[in-house]
């Protein structure tokens, strides 16, 4: 590996790391060295994820957490503290959609998705970031949008109005954290094939999608986002913060 994306010495901090994307994140940063702090509310899957990130030599720590309550992100950021050391490195991962018309989404739908996807990265930002500063050694909060915050995506109204949030969030906490050495950046994927989609995009609707709306005519897979994750998150983006890296094999081109 390229020595300006080895994170030895590192840590790291993934929330929804349960299953999917989160995951696949928290796998890329611990072969990559950092020792991992792996948090979500399902505590039986994370100790299966911690596990295996053990059985190639890597350190994980499950820790359980919900994104939207304030007290929950304290307690799970105090726990990655004490058992690993300071965190060097945040993913804002944690995410939900509700897929229907936006004239069919009920209010706590729509509170859901918005706690989740917007709130519950800037609750995890903030704790985070204030520690980092508190500690002087800067940091790297990576924010997982999407293109639906970019452009429009059907049928998910609340999904894509956090998302564009959580983009202007980053710029706006990129601003303002730079004196700390605080480095705050996004990634946008397009659509990435996880067991939760899969069935899906495996159908004729969903080949039908991917031609008709994706130039590469692919779906992209966890590994195409570990190039921009590992920017991210390493040395080798040190002049980088407010930056959105769009990883979607050319949807958002429209």
């Amino acid at each position: 590996m390229n020595q300006m994306l080895n994170l030895d010495g590192s840590n790291a901090l993934v929330t929804g790391a349960s299953r999917g994307l989160g995951r696949h994140f928290a796998l890329t940063l611990a072969r990559a060295g950092a020792r991992v702090a792996v948090a979500a509310r399902d505590t039986a899957k994370l100790s299966e994820v911690a596990a295996e990130i053990a059985d190639f030599g890597g350190r994980a720590l499950p820790v359980t957490l919900d994104v939207t309550k304030s007290e929950s992100v304290r307690e799970a950021v105090d726990c990655a503290e004490t058992e690993l050391g300071p965190l060097h490195i945040l993913v804002n991962n944690s995410g939900v959609a509700v897929t229907k018309p936006a004239l069919e989404v009920s209010e706590d739908e729509w509170d859901r998705v918005i706690d989740t996807d917007l709130k519950g990265a800037w609750l995890m930002a903030r704790e985070v970031a204030e520690r980092m500063a508190r500690h002087g050694h800067g940091g790297k909060i990576i924010n997982i949008a999407s293109i639906g915050g970019l452009i429009v995506l059907g049928q998910v109204s609340s999904y894509c109005a956090a998302k564009a949030g959580l983009i202007h969030l980053t710029h706006a906490l990129a601003a303002e954290l730079a004196r700390h050495d605080i480095q705050v950046n996004a990634i946008a994927p397009g659509y990435v094939e996880t067991d939760m989609n899969r069935e899906f995009f495996a159908s004729d609707a969903g080949k039908k999608l991917i031609a008709s709306q994706i130039p590469q005519r692919k779906l992209g897979q966890p590994e195409d986002l570990d190039g921009a994750l590992l920017l991210l998150a390493s040395d080798a983006s040190r002049f980088m913060t407010g930056s959105v890296i769009v990883v979607d094999g050319g949807h958002s081109l429209g």
